[in-house]
C-alpha cells in the first residue's frame, strides 16, 4: 500500500512533539499536517494535494464538538479521538458525531502506530481500558453482544495482538476489525433515546 497520510491535531505542545517525533518517522506514514488547533487545521486543508487518510484528533477543544465540521470537511478520512475520558457516554458522544475510533492519551505510541494501520484497513481501534467500560456497559445485557462480539472485547481486555486474537478465536483479521466496528455501533446504539438511530462509525 502507499504511504498512510497522516494529519495530526494536538493542542498541547509537549504531546504533539512526541507523536510528531514517533508517528512522522515511521516509513509508512506521511504527516501532512501536524496542527496545534482547528483553525489551523482548516486552514491548512486546502493547500493538500490529497487529504489525509487518518486524523488523530485531540480529545480537548474543538475534541467531540469538532466532529461534525471535520466530517464536513474530511468525508472520507478516518478520525481516532484521543482523549483521557473512557467512560461509555464519551464513546458513544463521539462516536454518534463520525469518530472512527476511540483511543486513551497513554495507549503506548506502538500500539498507536498500530493503531492507525488498523483503522486505515477497516478496523475500529479499542484500547484495553474501552474494551473493558464495553464489556461493564454490557454486562446486565446478556443479549447485547454476540458470544464471538464478547470473546473479542475479552481478547482485547486482556491485552492480545490482533494476532493473537486470530489464532485464538480462529477467524480472519478482517473478522476481528469487523468486529471492533459493530461493537463500537452497538455500544452507541444502546445509549441513544428512544426512536433515534445511531451514525455509522
Amino acid at each position: 500500500m502507499s504511504l498512510i497520510r497522516l494529519a495530526l491535531l494536538e493542542g498541547d505542545s509537549e504531546v504533539r512533539e512526541l507523536l510528531h517525533g514517533y508517528l512522522c518517522q515511521q516509513p509508512e506514514f506521511e504527516c501532512v499536517v501536524v496542527a496545534p488547533s482547528m483553525e489551523q487545521l482548516l486552514a491548512e486543508l486546502p493547500t493538500l494535494l490529497h487529504p489525509p487518510h487518518v486524523l488523530l484528533l485531540d480529545s480537548n477543544p474543538p475534541g467531540v464538538e469538532g466532529l461534525p465540521l471535520l466530517r464536513q470537511q474530511l468525508p472520507h478520512t478516518a478520525i481516532v479521538l484521543q482523549t483521557v475520558f473512557d467512560d461509555a457516554d464519551r464513546i458513544y458522544q463521539a462516536l454518534c458525531q463520525g469518530a472512527s475510533g476511540y483511543l486513551l492519551k497513554n495507549t503506548p505510541l506502538a500500539e498507536l502506530k498500530a493503531a492507525v494501520r488498523d483503522v486505515v484497513q477497516g478496523g475500529a481501534p479499542m484500547s484495553r481500558a474501552v474494551a473493558r467500560k464495553v464489556l461493564a456497559h454490557f454486562g446486565a445485557q446478556p443479549d447485547g453482544l454476540s458470544a464471538h462480539e464478547r470473546a473479542v472485547v475479552q481478547a482485547i481486555v486482556e491485552g492480545l495482538s490482533e494476532a493473537q486474537v486470530v489464532a485464538r478465536l480462529g477467524i480472519a483479521p478482517e473478522a476481528v476489525r469487523a468486529s471492533s466496528r459493530l461493537i463500537y455501533g452497538k455500544l452507541a446504539a444502546s445509549t441513544l433515546p428512544a426512536g433515534q438511530k445511531a451514525a455509522k462509525p
